[in-house]
């Protein structure tokens, strides 16, 4: 893991400030379809995504309290409450038992860059799929070869808000060295694990099993809705007037 940790170092180093600016970028990944907005709270704002290809749905704000430690993040996504919605949890992957967190550039592990995402119905990690496939993010080293490569780093939020060029943790424990937890970067696409003691703070996002019953109306349509409503009241007083 020494080894593990100073490669994770120097790659960090080449983007001190990371990508703060990343916009929602058109045509790269597939968020543009398979993100689909929702309405929590009934307030005809976005407050999260549907995640078609996951069947879970992200909270929109990928920056509610700032950084935490492990324990207070699953605290604080446990007794989220957004509108009706109290079943939240941060985001999970699966620890393939590689040896010692087979830390690599190249991609195939579950840990390093350009890990596995999905295969077939088995998310193996729900934050890599988001930053690779769904965001079309590119890891700083090239999958295949490990070489560093152009472009890579967080390049695309999609219509997330605040989203960190940072390090989000995970859900899910480690389970040789319970002391740790799985985290993801939002820096250059890497995933390992990280002490989870109290001085350690990392981001958190939100997310939930599922969809949700509202989507948030578009702007036409709401309009027209209102229009039809005032036009059924006008037609209502005209009868009670008759």
């Amino acid at each position: 893991m020494k080894t593990a940790l100073k490669t994770w170092a120097a790659t960090c180093a080449l983007v001190l400030a990371g990508n703060a600016g990343a916009v929602g970028v058109s045509g790269q990944g597939t968020w543009e379809t398979t993100l689909q907005p929702r309405d929590l709270d009934g307030d005809t704002v976005t407050d999260a995504f549907y995640d078609a290809e996951l069947n879970i749905t992200w909270l929109r704000n990928a920056n509610v309290n700032g950084q935490m430690a492990w324990a207070d993040a699953n605290a604080w996504a446990a007794n989220l409450v957004v509108g009706a919605y109290s079943d939240w949890r941060l985001p999970t992957m699966i620890d393939t038992g590689a040896p010692g967190c087979d830390f690599s550039l190249a991609g195939g592990t579950d840990c390093g860059y350009n890990m596995q995402t999905k295969t077939g119905t088995t998310v193996f990690s729900e934050m890599a799929h988001l930053y690779y496939v769904t965001l079309g993010n590119k890891a700083y080293y090239a999958p295949g070869t490990g070489a560093l490569q152009p472009g890579g780093g967080l390049t695309n939020t999609g219509d997330f808000q605040v989203t960190q060029a940072l390090e989000y943790w995970s859900g899910l424990e480690y389970a040789p060295i319970p002391g740790n937890a799985w985290r993801f970067s939002n820096r250059g696409g890497g995933q390992d694990y990280y002490p989870k003691d109290t001085d350690t703070r990392l981001y958190a996002l939100a997310v939930r099993p599922g969809d949700v019953t509202a989507a948030v109306p578009e702007p036409e349509s709401a309009a027209l809705l209102l229009i039809g409503l005032g036009a059924l009241a006008l037609a209502r007083r005209r009868r009670a007037a008759a």
